[in-house]
């Protein structure tokens, strides 16, 4: 029989056998719906399960504390996370914000337009400190943070009195809040204003011969100053009201050394008017030194010569018909002993509340003083001349001197770490307040978009500046405590643009800073050059006549910038209660004025829109340029992991001090030994480039850890999408309906954690190690600082630099110890000044070892 028959075989057992045979099944037998139903919610049982626990997890870590490391302030470690680790996506349109992109996009949006649209509304009218044009002022900038920053308004225009509760909240909370926020603080400083002012030539017979033509005369060519040119008056701030007569004597630059020379061969001061010009020096130190001589009073004029090439001498007509000078303009400004301390003379080192005590103070003049015009100064200087007449002049200067408000304006941006905050400041509502204007349009498009500083950014446009720095010193003073434990670095912004020249100074630590940012944006005017290389612009305007000494002065000043090109600071703008008082690491910047510039009528009624349009900055580009400057420094201070302070560019720039020293004292022919001191020196340098071992390794960690957690973020991202399309499906099956995908936020929030709700001990411990740098570098500055303060003038406590004593606006480098060779000549007070300087090294060089 063949195989593959079709036919089956045959069953050999028996029949009773049949019943055990089992049926061959070709499918299983199907299930009743009931069945199926109970299989299916078995399977979504064992989902949502799974899915629970998940949530509970997540609820636990959003719970989860950690230790407190610098920074945290206490709370729950969230901002780590928010600030190191990307979190959900941002809204749509949206772009996390970091590093270089957050820097592009700000960069893109100061404007010439916009700086030029800004520059008419603060510069085309009278603002004058304590006025209600400066009330205005003040409200405009507040209004301008508001609409930047996102700050909730009422109908109440927050204004607080200083030393109120809501004005000293609001500052001490800047390092707490989560919500951006801006206000204006009142203080009540002692000002003057002028009342009565006279300038004669008297004859023989007591009778008036000649009277000067005090104001300014302005013709409609430029509007504003035709139209402004009375309103206020020429007179010098915190002068001495009263009246003088005496006979004129010539004092050139009224420095120092000028006045010395003049006793040396035989002038006698006494009940004398002295006449002197501006430049080499604060102008209140003009007048300190001619009042601590016996001086009745003091004229200050601008003198033809101090404007390099641009005169008509030169063929170039006078303002407002050319770019030299016109004959009648004045420079105003205060006459504050800016160098014994700065702020309101009547409340030396504590802030001006309206009940504050008062004190006379020894920062203002005992005589009189008036500034004048090269016009005015021509007629006079032939008295003094060989065969001049000699005559009688007769100087009154009255004035109203009363206790007078100002308004600072202050804005939030908090930052990821709350505790370390970044100053930028402005003064002169107009130049300055111009670049301000366009950085805040700047760091309003990035809040748009989402951005977080990783720092808080406190921004604050400081009143009362020409009359000695006033807002900002009263402001500090106020809340030195708090900006000494929160402050990391004070970024400055005074007159923005006034000339070709790109200057640059700031504390050693923040050198490299200034240039990198520099050399980051574009020059102005030139393609194919940065802002940096504008250091190197002096003008265009030539002519054959200069006067040498005025070029070996400028000559000098370039002399006196580091190897990076930055120059120290002095004073004269508002980073110096910052630096000088309290020890913040600090910038100021912003474009000069050459001896091959359009003349630029400081403090005078001709610097006005028309001129800074035509002359100072046609077309807004050098406004617009130091608009990024000063906010680049400002977001790189905010956002970099590791501060950019440089300490051992620092520490060997003071090495460089000290042979500075050494060499003054030798031309004096001096036998001092600094040995000791040098050997400080240089060990700060050993612990300083230490530290830059450690910053480099502790960033290296951070960024290596945050590289590991936001590959974990994508994981989870990726689970929870996961998870959410099991949820949808479900949800269909229950015809329920399936809400959008959150992108992943929970997932976001925590993936920086670790198991079990902890966080991530590795991204705690990087983070901290991160801090503890960080801290150093933010106290470095403050090593300098001495309680005893800087000989004759306590305020100055800075030992490493200040402004000169008799400087003012110029630095002096190791000034305690300068000084005591230069002006006290005590080889005593010189070996006292070097173990004080040691000491505060030595004990720097403790706190910087890692």
């Amino acid at each position: 029989m063949d195989e593959k028959s079709s036919n089956p075989p045959v069953d050999t057992k028996s029949a009773s056998d049949s019943e055990f045979i089992p049926v061959p099944v070709t499918h299983r037998p199907r299930l009743s719906s009931t069945h199926r139903r109970v299989r299916v919610w078995g399977r979504w049982i064992v989902i949502l399960a799974s899915l629970g626990t998940i949530h509970l997890w997540n609820q636990s870590n959003r719970y989860a504390l950690v230790p407190n490391p610098r920074g945290c302030g206490g709370v729950h470690d969230q901002w780590m996370v928010d600030a190191f680790v990307p979190g959900h996506p941002p809204k749509k349109g949206h772009r996390i914000l970091r590093g270089k992109k957050a820097e592009e996009l700000f960069l893109s949006v100061p404007n010439s337009a916009s700086a030029l649209a800004a520059s008419h509304k603060y510069a085309t009218q009278p603002h004058m400190a304590g006025t209600a044009g400066d009330l205005d002022t003040a409200k405009e900038f507040l209004s301008l943070l508001q609409r930047e920053l996102g700050v909730h308004t009422s109908s109440d225009v927050p204004i607080f009195a200083a030393g109120s509760n809501e004005s000293r909240n609001s500052t001490l909370s800047v390092s707490s809040i989560a919500e951006p926020a801006a206000w204006i603080d009142e203080y009540y400083p002692i000002l003057n204003t002028p009342l009565e002012r006279q300038l004669e030539i008297l004859g023989e017979d007591g009778k008036v011969v000649w009277s000067a033509q005090l104001e300014e005369v302005a013709d409609e060519t430029d509007p504003d100053a035709h139209k402004y040119a009375e309103t206020i008056p020429t007179w010098h701030g915190i002068s001495r009201g009263g009246e003088a007569k005496g006979k004129l004597v010539y004092a050139h630059y009224g420095r120092k050394e000028d006045y010395d020379a003049l006793v040396e061969a035989g002038v006698d001061f006494k009940d004398k008017i002295v006449i002197t010009r501006y430049g080499g020096i604060f102008r209140g130190l003009k007048v300190k030194r001619a009042q601590e001589l016996g001086a009745a009073a003091v004229l200050i004029y601008s003198d033809l010569r101090d404007d390099g090439t641009v005169t008509v001498e030169n063929g170039y007509a006078p303002y407002p018909h050319g770019p030299a000078r016109n004959p009648t303009s004045v420079q105003r400004g205060s006459v504050q002993f800016l160098s014994i301390y700065a702020g309101d003379p009547s409340t030396p080192g504590y802030p001006s509340y309206e009940n504050s005590t008062r004190t006379e103070g020894w920062s203002k003049p005992s005589i009189p003083s008036l500034p004048i015009s090269w016009a005015n100064a021509q007629v006079l200087l032939k008295e003094t001349e060989e065969g001049g007449e000699g005559r009688t002049i007769r100087l009154n200067n009255q004035v109203d001197e009363r206790i007078t408000p100002i308004w600072n304006t202050l804005g939030v941006i908090p930052g990821h770490i709350k505790d370390e905050v970044v100053v930028l400041g402005a003064t002169d509502p107009s130049s300055g307040t111009v670049a301000m204007h366009e950085a805040i349009r700047g760091f309003g498009a990035l809040l748009r978009e989402g951005w977080k500083p990783l720092r808080t950014i406190l921004i604050a446009s400081w009143d009362g500046e020409e009359y000695g720095l006033i807002g900002s010193t009263e402001w500090g003073e106020d809340f030195a405590p708090w900006i000494d434990q929160h402050v990391v670095a004070y970024v400055n912004i005074d007159s923005s643009t006034s000339g070709s020249h790109l200057g640059g100074s700031a504390s050693p630590l923040l050198a490299h800073l200034l240039r990198d940012t520099a050399e980051a944006i574009p020059h102005p005017t030139k393609e194919g050059r940065t802002l940096w290389d504008a250091r190197s612009d002096t003008g265009t305007l030539f002519g054959e006549h200069i006067n040498p000494e005025i070029v070996a002065m400028h000559e000098e000043e370039l002399m006196a910038a580091d190897s990076l090109g930055v120059n120290p600071l002095g004073s004269g703008s508002d980073y110096t209660v910052f630096l000088q008082h309290i020890g913040v690491p600090s910038t100021d910047g912003g474009f000069k004025s050459t001896l091959h510039d359009p003349v630029y009528h400081y403090h005078s009624v001709f610097d006005s829109q028309r001129w800074q349009e035509l002359y100072g900055d046609p077309g807004f580009s050098r406004h617009v340029a130091i608009a990024k400057h000063i906010g680049l420094q400002v977001l790189r201070l905010s956002g970099n992991i590791v501060l950019p302070l440089n300490t051992t560019h620092y520490s060997y720039e003071l090495e460089k001090y000290l042979e500075n020293v050494e060499r003054i004292a030798s031309k004096q022919s001096l036998d001092i030994n600094f040995a000791s001191l040098r050997e400080s020196l240089r060990a700060l340098q050993s612990a300083s480039e230490e530290l830059d071992a450690e910053k480099a390794a502790a960033e290296h960690q951070l960024k290596k850890v945050i590289k590991g957690l936001r590959k974990r973020h994508a994981i989870r991202r990726r689970i929870h999408r996961k998870i959410h399309k099991g949820i949808c499906k479900l949800k269909k099956i229950l015809k329920r309906k399936c809400e959008s995908e959150d992108t992943g936020e929970e997932a976001g929030k925590h993936g920086g954690r670790g198991f079990f709700g902890h966080p991530s001990r590795r991204l705690i411990q990087a983070i901290k190690r991160v801090q503890a740098v960080n801290y150093k570098l933010a106290k470095f500055e403050r090593g300098f600082i001495s309680e005893e303060g800087i000989k004759d003038r306590e305020w100055y406590k800075h030992l490493a630099v200040a402004p000169g004593k008799w400087l003012g606006y110029g630095a002096t480098t190791l000034p305690g110890l300068t000084e005591s060779i230069t002006l006290d000549k005590n080889i005593t007070a010189t070996a006292h000044e070097a173990q004080r300087l040691k000491d505060l090294v030595d004990a720097l060089v403790g706190r910087i070892q890692v």
